[in-house]
């Protein structure tokens, strides 16, 4: 891989105060993410799509600095633009995913980058890699990133189960990411989905007004 100096970035950097999160169900993955992007104290844009679009069947939600993640974001989409050329079929999820793990930990000293890769593919389905800080590569049923994961760790615990359906998976994601984004201060706006089968690819949109609260469905 070309070497890229990561180091030029930092300069005007904006931190991805952010919940983001994707989830395997049976028959593909549903990714989600809040839509807020912070500047220390200062909301820098409350309407974010943090949903990356890398490849036919595989996106990936990023944390940490816009700046960083960007940059290998655009760097992954253009190898394997040139791997499905070559090889003329779908890339495998866990080629992206192994990829991004290069990356970010060849360059571990100079990036501030968190990526949750997922997707569909012929071998495996519906599949969730996460790359923390730092490089590494695990794949999961579900993984969960940014500021506001650490408050809702519990809650995914405790919630999901193996085996859960399309409209179940949507309805985690959507309460998960609105509990996050009502206690963490980074996080908030709009709630983004995306829906990735082997029938394609489906978008879903969470205005702000319209955030499902956990505490009204206790009552």
């Amino acid at each position: 891989m070309q070497a890229v100096d990561f180091n030029r970035l930092k300069e005007g950097e904006v931190d991805l105060g952010t919940s983001i999160m994707a989830v395997a169900y049976d028959e593909g993955v549903i990714m989600g993410a809040d839509s807020r992007t912070t500047m220390g104290s200062y909301i820098a844009n409350r309407v974010t799509d943090k949903l990356t679009h890398i490849s036919d069947r595989i996106y990936c939600c990023r944390s940490g600095s816009a700046a960083d993640t960007q940059a290998v974001a655009d760097m992954i989409t253009y190898y394997l633009e040139m791997y499905s050329v070559e090889e003329n079929h779908l890339v495998p999820v866990a080629t992206a995913a192994a990829l991004f793990q290069q990356v970010v930990y060849a360059n571990k000293d100079k990036l501030s980058a968190g990526i949750i890769v997922a997707g569909w593919d012929d071998k495996k389905g519906g599949s969730v890699y996460n790359v923390p800080l730092g490089g590494g590569t695990f794949q999961q049923p579900w993984a969960i990133g940014g500021s506001g994961s650490t408050y809702i760790y519990g809650f995914c615990d405790s919630t999901w189960r193996p085996g859960w359906g399309r409209e179940q998976t949507i309805e985690f994601v959507k309460n998960a990411l609105s509990l996050a984004m009502h206690r963490d201060g980074s996080s908030g706006g709009t709630i983004r989905m995306v829906d990735i089968t082997k029938k394609g690819v489906e978008r879903h949109f969470i205005p702000g007004n319209e955030l499902p609260e956990l505490s009204a469905k206790l009552v």
